[in-house]
This record gives C-alpha cells, sequence and structure tokens, in this order.
C-alpha cells in the first residue's frame, strides 16, 4: 500500500472516531430547549419551561401550607430563555432545581407596597434624602386595612368614622371638623411574585404594628405600683403621654385610673408614614394679661408690691391646625373674637437705686421665680407640644402656637438677655438671665425679629421678638423654656408650665 493510500485510510478513521464520539449528542434538526439562568448565570439546558416550573411547585409544599397558597414560582432572578440548538447535552428538572433551592428564594403571589420618605433635617439642620422601603403582604386588604387601624390611633376613632361616612356634626359655640385625613407620603400598591424570605405580612394586626412601632417585635411592659399615675410612668420611662396611650387603647386619657399590678405596654412610636390631619376648630383660649410696672423713686431698688392682680380675659378663636400623626406641627388663626378683656397686672417697683443694685444692674435681685409670678410669653396659649418624652427624644421645652408669624414674644421676667443669636436647630432665639439661677429662652423667632441684643436689660412683659419658624421648625411657633442654670452649659431644663 503506497504512502497516499495510507494517509487516506488514516483521515477517514479519525474522521469515523471524531462522528462517533465527539458528536454523538449532535441531533441532525434544530429544535427548541429552554436556558435557564440565575443571576445573569447560565445553568444550562432543559427540555421544558412549564415542566420545570412545575417541578418547584411540587417540591415547595413546605411553603403552600405557611402561606396557605396554591402555587409556588421561581425565583425572581430566575430567567427562562427559548433557545433553537442542535445539542441534546440537556439537564433534568432536578438538577437544576438542586443548584438553585439554597441560593435563590422562591415566590408566591402577593403585593408590593413601596412608601417613599419625607424629606427631613437631621440634627445638624442638613437635608436628609428620602428613602423609599418595601412592605410585602398577600392580600391588598391587609395593606389598606392596617394603614386605617393604624391612623385610628393617631385620630379617635369616631372622628375618622364621621370624617369617612360625612357624618360630622356642625360647630355650635366650639368644636372641631376634619376638613382633610391624608398621607403624606406616596405609596404604591403592584401585584407580583415576592420572594419567601421577606417579611411577609398576613395578618393587620401585625402590619399595623410595624406601621406604628417599626418593629413587630414585642414591646416593654411595666407593672404599676401603688401611687403610679399615666404622666408620671410615661415620663420616667421616656416616653409621652400620648405615646403611653396609643400603646394602651384600653386607657382613654392622661387621669384613667391605674391599678397596682396592671401590666401596661411602653412603645416609642416610628411611624412609618405620615398622616396629615387638617381641622377646622373653634375653642375659647384664655387671654393673658399683660404687666404694667410703675416705678417709686421713693422706694430703694428690690421693692416690689402689686398694686392691682392681674386677671386673664378669655376669646373665642378660630383656627385652622394641621397635625402629623396626632401632633400638632401649624396652627393658623382666622378669626378672633373678645370675650372677655383681660385685666393688667400693675406692678409698683422701687425706682431709688443704692450701691449694691448700682453695682450689679438695675433689677438684681428682684426677680421671682416662684409659680404665678411669671408672666406668659406670647399672645396666644395654645400649647401644641409639651414639655417631655416624644418618639424616643426629649423635648426641653414647650411649643406655644396659634398666634401668627411676627406675632409678639415678651419676656417672662425680667433681667439680662445673655443670647441674642442663630443656631441651626433653635433658629433666632433668645436667652434671659433672670439673676436667680434661672434661665428662660424664646427659640424659633422670625428672621429679623430679634429687638433685643445681648447685654439689654428687659423687663417682664416687655416685647422682645416676634414668632417665627426659623430653624428646625415644622410651623409657626414658640419654643418657650425654663432652666435652672445655663442653657445647655450644664444647667437643666425644667417644665415651664410649673410655673403658671
Amino acid at each position: 500500500m503506497n504512502k497516499n493510500i495510507k494517509i487516506i485510510m488514516t483521515i477517514l478513521l479519525l474522521f469515523s472516531l471524531v462522528i462517533t464520539t465527539g458528536f454523538t449528542n449532535i441531533n441532525n434538526e434544530p429544535h427548541t430547549v429552554y436556558r435557564v439562568y440565575l443571576k445573569g448565570k447560565s445553568l444550562g439546558l432543559i427540555k421544558s419551561k412549564n415542566s420545570f416550573e412545575n417541578y418547584i411547585d411540587e417540591k415547595q409544599e413546605e411553603i403552600k401550607r405557611k402561606y396557605n397558597v396554591n402555587k409556588v414560582y421561581a425565583p425572581t432572578d430566575l430567567d427562562i430563555e427559548k433557545e433553537i440548538t442542535f445539542s441534546n447535552e440537556l439537564k433534568t428538572n432536578k438538577e437544576v432545581y438542586e443548584e438553585i433551592k439554597d441560593i435563590s428564594p422562591f415566590t408566591i403571589d402577593g403585593y408590593i407596597v413601596k412608601i417613599r420618605g419625607i424629606e427631613t433635617k437631621n440634627e445638624k439642620g442638613k437635608t436628609e434624602k428620602p428613602k423609599t422601603q418595601s412592605i410585602y403582604v398577600l392580600k391588598k386588604e391587609v395593606f389598606t386595612n392596617s394603614i386605617e387601624k393604624t391612623a385610628k390611633s393617631f385620630i379617635k376613632p369616631e372622628d375618622y368614622d364621621n370624617f369617612a361616612n360625612n357624618t360630622q356634626k356642625e360647630i355650635q359655640d366650639t368644636g372641631k371638623i376634619i376638613e382633610a385625613i391624608y398621607i403624606k407620603n406616596k405609596i404604591t400598591i403592584k401585584r407580583a411574585k415576592i420572594p419567601v424570605d421577606k417579611q411577609i405580612y398576613e395578618s393587620e394586626d401585625d402590619l399595623s404594628k410595624y406601621l406604628l412601632f417599626g418593629t413587630t417585635e414585642d414591646q416593654a411592659k411595666y407593672t404599676i405600683k401603688d401611687g403610679d399615675t399615666i404622666s408620671d410612668v410615661a415620663f420616667n420611662n421616656k416616653i409621652s403621654v400620648e405615646e403611653f396611650l396609643i400603646a394602651n387603647p384600653d386607657l382613654q386619657d392622661e387621669n384613667s385610673l391605674l391599678s397596682p399590678g396592671q401590666v401596661v405596654t411602653l412603645g416609642i412610636l416610628k411611624p412609618q408614614f405620615s398622616l396629615v390631619e387638617e381641622d377646622h376648630v373653634v375653642k375659647r383660649e384664655q387671654k393673658k394679661y399683660n404687666t404694667e410696672t410703675r416705678y417709686d423713686n421713693n422706694q430703694l431698688v428690690g421693692y416690689e408690691k402689686v398694686l392691682q392682680k392681674g386677671v386673664a380675659g378669655e376669646n373665642k378663636v378660630t383656627q385652622k391646625v394641621q397635625k402629623i400623626n396626632g401632633e400638632t406641627v401649624n396652627a393658623v388663626t382666622t378669626s378672633t373674637e373678645i370675650i372677655k378683656d383681660p385685666i393688667n397686672e400693675i406692678i409698683i417697683k422701687g425706682g431709688k437705686k443704692s450701691y449694691y443694685s448700682e453695682y450689679y444692674g438695675g433689677g438684681y435681685g428682684t426677680v421671682v421665680a416662684t409659680r404665678g409670678q411669671w408672666g406668659w410669653p406670647a399672645s396666644c396659649s395654645s400649647v401644641s407640644s409639651p414639655f417631655g418624652w416624644r418618639w424616643g427624644s426629649f423635648h426641653d421645652g414647650t411649643d406655644i402656637n396659634g398666634c401668627g408669624y411676627g406675632s409678639n414674644i415678651f419676656a417672662a421676667q425680667s433681667g439680662t438677655v445673655v443670647q441674642s443669636s442663630y443656631k441651626y436647630d433653635n433658629g433666632q432665639f433668645i436667652t434671659i438671665d433672670h439673676h436667680n439661677g434661672y434661665y428662660s429662652m424664646y427659640a424659633h423667632l422670625c428672621n429679623g425679629c430679634r429687638y433685643v441684643k445681648a447685654g439689654d436689660y428687659v423687663e417682664k412683659g416687655q416685647v422682645i421678638g416676634g414668632m417665627g419658624q426659623t430653624g428646625f421648625a415644622t410651623g409657626v411657633h414658640l419654643h418657650f423654656a425654663i432652666w435652672k442654670g445655663y442653657p445647655y452649659r450644664g444647667g437643666v431644663a425644667l417644665n415651664a408650665m410649673s410655673f403658671y
């Protein structure tokens, strides 16, 4: 056999080996198969998409029982794409299932609720971008009913229902009409395949708890002791009375009686949305009297006598009030009807100076700190946020609103202005030293509304500024605080209302 014939025979033999080994998995005709991708990575080919999806469903009886559903689906990051090929190299459903079962969660039918956060300012006054959170529910009604249930934590259920059913009674003399209730956040609800490794809410109670407290974990408990009051229990556990009552809906108000041994819930609110309530309010409001100071130069500085005792008046006030999650953030007075004029207080003070009074400045040693001797710092008396704990932080003053932008702010006692400045949180503010260990602070004044400067001596009742919304403030109001010692420099904040 010549050399050329040997070469031809060798080539034919090799070709025959290739056909019988390397291409045994090649089909003569193209056919349709499906390629499976997980997180973008190919896992191979399968014969039928429907068959594989049914295999997943058959293997997930535990998930079906847990969520009481009839169907379980593939993970959201698994893709199955049709492919035309000559290859017969296919994987079984079981082989692919074993590769994915511990990597990505399977899914079930449900709803994804997205709640977009509200733009806020941090403790340094910088704007923080809102975040969006996703909540998963099996039924749409679980979310909508939970929203209503949570809303009734901030609005009395009967008031909420009367608004919803258009059955509110007209105001005869005083009272409130709810004009609007809405959620400030943007909320979207979309039907989708939801992963079973997420928190899926099946119960309205569980979701309501999360929407209110930001967690489904049980809140702390406290056992009532003899002598406990709601205000004391709330303050000692760093929550507000309002938070305490929301966490314990069986208690009607701050004056509800507590029994020794009774177990109550202590929950710090962390609402997951901002519920806005807009009210038309008509109320009778006490009109604080002004203090008129007269001087008797025959008496030494330090002498003080009440010539005429002040008597508060009364006004009928109509306001537009806005609340967010039960807390008043803005109140605008639209009309005021005088019911009874106040009677001003008249005080006689000594005007004759001694060496002692000249050395220390007029008025030193004349200021009193007893209850009833302090002047009201604003021209209205609505308290929107009291002294104490609220939502996990301590509010060291009393917020007064409803007087209107630029309305007069008065010195609560005589003393020397030690601060008249701006700070990111307090905005435009004034601090007065009353020369008896007590200091008063007036914050969130309007721009250009500080009428006194550091070093000025002011009398009780003197106009020192105008109400505003500067600094970290959600509405026009006065943050009024009384401190024992210099504010934020070793002093201790006191409840200003205990001085009235």
